[in-house]
């Protein structure tokens, strides 16, 4: 390699880790001690299941650093964010943070932190609720979000990150069907998309045994 290509090279890998630097400086402002020290469990865990999976390593990392960029953003603010920016809200989105915060989260990730690449994005989007027919990244950031280290509360979570090195589709049915029980035993309202999600990878786990 020509001297000067390889100087290039290096030049351009120190401002990556340096723009990552700041990307997580920036983050750590924005959220709770647990939310950020959960952050990096995901970003973590995101990395490291796509390089098993032979993803993107840099964007699955990119996209767990800012998946919950915008949880502590007031509410009202989610909500015109997502109007002024296209995004529909549901009746159950209106007023939910827990819902809302993927949304604009990944609108937030794009103005603020300068995120234009739109496989990140749609994760970001799609961390909380899922969608049927994710993507690879799509699936990875949102087990991550489930099983990252510092998560010890919810049931089978041995099994679920077991699966997560060994079928994506498996965990992803897993997490899913053990978040509707969750919600369904404590009489909570379920989002219709983290329901057709869970049906199609149902079906799509059963139809292959």
């Amino acid at each position: 390699m020509n001297p000067g290509h390889r100087r290039k090279k290096e030049d351009n890998m120190s401002k990556g880790g340096e723009d990552r630097l700041e990307m997580i400086r920036t983050v750590q402002k924005e959220l709770k001690y647990a939310r950020f020290i959960h952050t990096m469990g995901v970003a973590f865990t995101a990395a490291s299941l796509a390089e098993r999976y032979d993803c993107d390593m840099r964007k699955a990392e990119t996209a767990g650093i800012l998946h919950d960029c915008a949880k502590y953003m007031d509410v009202d603010k989610m909500e015109n964010l997502c109007r002024k920016n296209g995004l529909e809200i549901s009746p159950l989105e209106e007023g939910n943070a827990a819902l809302l915060h993927s949304k604009a989260g990944c609108i937030l990730a794009r103005k603020k932190y300068g995120v234009h690449d739109p496989e990140v994005l749609e994760a970001i989007r799609y961390h909380t609720t899922g969608k049927p027919d994710m993507t690879t990244l799509e699936k990875i950031v949102f087990i991550a979000d489930y099983i990252e280290p510092g998560r010890d509360q919810a049931p089978h979570l041995d099994e679920i990150r077991k699966a997560a090195f060994e079928d994506l589709d498996l965990a992803l049915c897993m997490i899913l069907k053990d978040t509707l029980s969750y919600l369904k035993e404590n009489e909570r309202e379920i989002d219709s998309l983290t329901q057709k999600t869970y049906d199609y990878y149902e079906e799509k786990i059963r139809t292959l045994e």
